[in-house]
């Protein structure tokens, strides 16, 4: 039947005879499954090569297709399960799916559904039935997809205070190469939107005709608009993700330029643009991911307090400007957007007492105070910048919609130190870390020792490809790929005791078995003139430091199209709700040196059995 259903699609390419690559190359792409170029390439030489021609007949194709499709693995699993090794029954493939692939519920509905959805033969089809051609389709499809199939859509809750999830964050969104010379470039914004990343950074310096411009301040890098960022921001904003995006300004501006990016945010960003509080006036808990759905909120310093802001609307008796008292010079790493707390003139007098507790200004800060516009002080909601004192300042002082940025540096020294205290911190408030201002080629830090401890929005160098980016794209592939996933309970528990030094009774231990089997189509080896790799594969597991462990495979010696390990690696994980796993696979080039052939990282909890 095969056979037949083979030549009915592909004898009309072959009237005139022959067919050359090119035409192969798209009547393979018809069959619809992935084929990668090169690996056709070189199948399709080695078959002309023995005939001298450039062309083949309707019995190469077919080999061709074969030496391709029919992997010798989905083979032995079908025979195994099929009773004359041409065609799976029904109830074969029922057993199939409950041994195989741990199917427990309704199996029989699942069967039809994978015959109806993969089988390409329809009298095959119609008897219920299921041909090797129909397995090859289902086993390479995203419904056997190593990542679980219900974590591709939102299915945790969404009613939680902002403050419980982790946010895909970026750092200098406006770069798209290194952080001194550089272009600055509105693909960032875009690029990062289009990944789901919800927190985008935006620094802004005055420029000329009183037009706001973006930019890595005193350096090189190139500069572009602020108004023309916020109108790439509003187009993109809510295509990946309905979740709210939190726009964090790192603000140089002079209160004349402010007042005409609040304009532009207000303008432009119309009703997205979240400008007052939702229901209560008084805020003691942030408002949830799903009440601030397609919601855009400004990241930035405020005069005063929320509540003081809506005193002000109701008298409608506002000054233009306001400075802010800047107690303390800039943060450890060069990053101004941590200059100064936030202490209003007519400030309450628990307030002032606090200011005159604080170090005498710096000669630096006594130049000149900031000011802030009160037209985009008024735009800061849930979402205000606040100086990081300490972890006890923080527990008397903060309020829940204060949020800190801390630079990479300190926030390793209180990890290492202060884990506890660091945990208890994250489950209250908003806490940013951004890279050190030392990171000039746009390199990354590794996020997780950040995310163990908490913290919501770890801010990476989206531009930048590597490990630190892979575990940022596959932690976040979670819960639809929506920029935001709900901490474990024990990281939202204000009376917590966790920390990833000593997990102790916040452990619930899951013992993880993979099997290794075979890899196709993988990208040849830069030094193969061929088709050609000497492939290995490092698995990796990231989380609290117990977990953290590697182990490799054997090297497979020439061999990309379809090499074979069958090989089986145990890890037991202590904190399986923080761990990630990272499959990577290498070419061995020499003794001492592996290329980089390809990998793919996913949450360990995200794992699909079978």
């Amino acid at each position: 039947i095969s056979h037949t259903w083979f030549l009915s699609l592909v004898q009309n390419e072959f009237r005139t005879g022959k067919i050359d690559l090119d035409s192969t190359m798209k009547l393979l792409e018809n069959l619809q499954m992935p084929f990668d170029f090169i690996h056709v390439k070189h199948v399709f030489k080695k078959t002309v090569d023995k005939r001298k021609t450039h062309v083949i007949n309707i019995e190469d194709f077919r080999a061709i297709y074969r030496t391709i499709v029919h992997r010798p693995e989905f083979n032995e699993l079908f025979r195994a399960y099929s009773h004359n090794s041409k065609i799976l029954a029904d109830i074969e493939l029922i057993e199939f799916l409950r041994r195989e692939q741990y199917e427990t519920e309704s199996c029989e509905t699942t069967a039809l559904e994978i015959i109806l959805k993969y089988e390409p033969i329809e009298e095959v089809r119609k008897r219920r039935q299921m041909s090797f051609e129909g397995f090859i389709r289902y086993l390479s499809s995203e419904d056997c997809s190593i990542f679980k199939n219900d974590h591709r859509t939102v299915y945790q809750d969404m009613n939680h205070s902002l403050c419980d999830y982790f946010i895909s964050s970026s750092h200098n969104t406006y770069l798209i190469s290194d952080q001194l010379i550089g272009p600055s470039d509105l693909w960032g914004y875009s690029s990062a939107l289009l990944k789901g990343c919800r927190c985008l950074e935006i620094d802004c310096w005055d420029g000329s005709n009183n037009e706001p411009i973006v930019y890595h301040g005193h350096t090189l890098t190139s500069k572009i608009l602020f108004r023309s960022v916020i109108q790439v921001i509003d187009k993109y904003a809510f295509m990946a993700s309905d979740y709210p995006v939190v726009l964090s300004l790192e603000n140089h501006c002079s209160v004349k330029q402010q007042e005409v990016m609040a304009h532009h945010l207000e303008n432009i960003l119309g009703d997205k643009l979240l400008s007052s509080t939702i229901g209560d006036t008084v805020v003691t808990q942030l408002p949830s991911p799903e009440e601030l759905k397609f919601k855009i909120l400004i990241k930035n310093k405020k005069i005063g307090t929320i509540e003081e802001d809506t005193l002000e609307t109701d008298l409608d008796t506002h000054a233009e400007t306001e400075d802010v008292s800047e107690s303390e010079s800039t943060s450890d790493e060069d990053e101004t957007d941590e200059q100064a707390p936030l202490y209003p003139k007519r400030s309450s007098s628990k307030r002032k007492s606090e200011r005159r507790l604080s170090p005498p200004p710096s000669k630096k800060a006594k130049k000149k105070k900031p000011k802030i516009a009160v037209a985009l002080s008024n735009l800061v909601i849930y979402t205000k910048s606040q100086k990081f004192v300490s972890f006890e300042h923080s527990l008397a002082n903060q309020r829940c919609y204060e949020n800190n940025s801390i630079g990479e540096v300190s926030a390793r020294r209180f990890v290492k130190r202060s884990a506890n205290e660091f945990v208890s911190h994250t489950s209250r408030f908003i806490t940013r870390i951004y890279p050190k201002g030392t990171r000039a080629t746009s390199s990354n830090y590794n996020p997780q020792e950040f995310w163990n401890v908490g913290c919501q929005m770890v801010a990476l160098n989206f531009q930048t490809p590597g490990v630190q980016m892979e575990l940022q794209n596959g932690k976040f592939l979670d819960n639809g790929g929506c920029g935001y996933i709900l901490k474990p309970e024990f990281l939202r528990n204000h009376d917590s005791t966790f920390s990833p030094h000593t997990v102790g009774s916040y452990s619930i231990p899951m013992s993880l078995s993979i099997r290794l089997i075979s890899g196709h189509q993988l990208p040849p080896s830069n030094l193969s003139k061929s088709n050609k790799a000497d492939p290995l594969v490092h698995i990796e597991i990231y989380g609290v430091p117990e977990d953290q462990t590697k182990k490799k495979s054997s090297v497979v010696r020439s061999n990309a199209l379809s090499p074979r390990w069958d090989e089986t690696f145990s890890f037991t994980i202590q904190v399986p709700e923080l761990a990630l796993i990272r499959f990577c696979v290498e070419d061995e080039i020499s003794v001492v040196a592996n290329e980089f052939l390809g990998q793919y990282t996913l949450p360990v909890l995200s794992l699909n059995k079978g």
